[in-house]
């Protein structure tokens, strides 16, 4: 069976919850999900993954988080060409910026969006934010196939 993993960074729980939609997506679409904090991991952990699902929300002026997200992410669009990348993260200001500018960041080094689009929440995601994130997981999974 095939292995998404969902690699996440959360501050307050909001997007953990996502994470937790995305991961039952993966599960309820056929794939193994394998969940995994940013903390810690390294771009050689996924640099032969072809489907890799990243979450994290907004901080400071809606850039990724500084300390371990960002870094994490520069050093990956060495090695995103050609995999296919699910984002989602929550925000509590702004108007979502972070996420376009991290999927032009994506897209720019040569990976595919899944679903075309990161799934946003602002604060605590509702209903319909964890249904977009149960659908980006069966999206991935079926990447992954």
């Amino acid at each position: 069976m095939a292995e998404v993993k969902v690699v996440y960074w959360s501050g307050t729980g909001n997007t953990a919850a996502m994470a937790e939609a995305v991961i039952k997506g993966v599960n309820e679409g056929g794939a193994t999900a394998v969940p995994k904090a940013f903390d810690g991991l390294t771009v050689d952990e996924v640099a032969g993954d072809s489907v890799i699902v990243f979450g994290c929300p907004a901080m400071g002026a809606e850039v990724l988080e500084e300390s371990v997200v960002e870094p994490f992410m520069a050093e990956f669009e060495a090695v995103a060409a050609g995999k296919k990348v699910g984002l989602f993260g929550s925000y509590g200001w702004g108007d979502g910026e972070w996420m376009r500018s991290w999927e032009e960041r994506i897209v720019n080094a040569g990976a595919t969006l899944i679903n075309d689009a990161g799934v946003m929440a602002n604060e605590a995601p509702d209903e319909e934010a964890l249904a977009n994130c149960e659908a980006l997981g069966k999206a991935a999974a079926a990447a992954a196939q």
